[in-house]
């Protein structure tokens, strides 16, 4: 292409940064800016703590924005200031409104971590497992006004075997999107490589995960909850409501039965103790109780009389 395409890249989470790297390093594009969301507060002490792709922008020496709203005209102008021919996003978390998507030439690209049209919206990865689903995978899309609604340009497919926990399957899925983004994006450039419209059979749509999500509720089968677990890591978390005591769950495993009690007890299984539910017993295989440190089963159950 013989220049530089001026690009802004959007982006927030840990997914974006394996993309954001691979794209600094490419001889395509010029990243004049990254636009991030702005700093929350985070810990106990609620201190502001700059998202993961602030961080390395900042130590990279990239001109970082982090508005608090895209629709402001102030912001607007600043953007178009940049006059970027390219936008990349990847796991920025707020909408892009029109204004901003019109504004590139080649327009605006995001990598989505799920096979669209499956798992559109906030939180495609926890619902892939939640789901049981037995595949997962990478999209670039065109981005228009709707939600992860555009044209697919490319996908790439994993297969899951139901171990998978979130963190590692996003970054798995992180350096397969890097991946994908850099291999097909001088096709986008030269014009070669091709859009689809999403077909509407198959679409599903994931919300925001909120805090109350995290509990285990022992009326929901066993195998349900112990995907939970695993989905719901590092956020909202899994957590079991005792008398006087919420009790974090870090890993669970399915068993058949456990000796007495009533559904939503805790109680002994073999060395560790394992929740009673509707439809089997999850085993607590690594739990918190509030305020203290992780620990097994095996030393939660010598602590306590169960």
């Amino acid at each position: 292409m013989g220049r530089l395409i001026p690009t802004l890249f959007f982006g927030s989470g840990a997914f974006a940064l394996p993309a954001l790297a691979r794209l600094l390093e490419t001889a395509l594009v010029d990243v004049r800016a990254i636009v991030t969301a702005p700093p929350r507060p985070a810990g106990r002490k609620g201190e502001l703590r700059a998202t993961p792709v602030a961080a390395t922008a900042r130590s990279g020496g990239i001109p970082t924005r982090t508005p608090t709203s895209l629709r402001e005209p102030a912001v607007l102008e600043e953007l178009g200031g940049e006059a970027a021919e390219l936008i990349v996003l990847a796991d920025y978390g707020r909408i892009i409104p029109a204004a901003v998507l019109e504004m590139p030439r080649y327009g605006a690209l995001n990598l989505h971590p799920s096979l669209l049209p499956r798992h559109r919206g906030a939180s495609p990865i926890p619902a892939a497992i939640f789901d049981a689903d037995d595949k997962t995978g990478v999209t670039l899309m065109l981005m228009d006004e709707g939600l992860d609604t555009g044209p697919i340009l490319a996908q790439l497919e994993v297969a899951l075997d139901g171990s998978e926990v979130a963190p590692m399957l996003e970054e798995r899925l992180a350096l397969l999107g890097a991946d994908l983004l850099v291999d097909r994006l001088p096709s986008w450039l030269d014009g070669s490589l091709q859009e689809r419209p999403q077909p509407d059979e198959g679409a599903t749509l994931s919300r925001p995960l909120r805090r109350s999500d995290g509990r285990l509720d022992p009326q929901r089968a066993a195998v349900e909850l112990e995907r939970q677990v695993r989905a719901y890591q590092p956020w909202p978390g899994s957590y079991i409501e005792t008398a006087g005591q919420r009790l974090i769950v870090w890993r669970a495993s399915v068993v058949a039965e456990a000796a007495g009690g009533e559904v939503g007890e805790i109680v002994p299984f073999g060395d560790s103790v394992a929740l009673l539910t509707s439809a089997g017993a999850l085993r607590l295989d690594e739990l918190q109780p509030a305020g203290k440190r992780r620990m097994g089963g095996a030393e939660y159950r010598r602590g306590r009389r169960l």
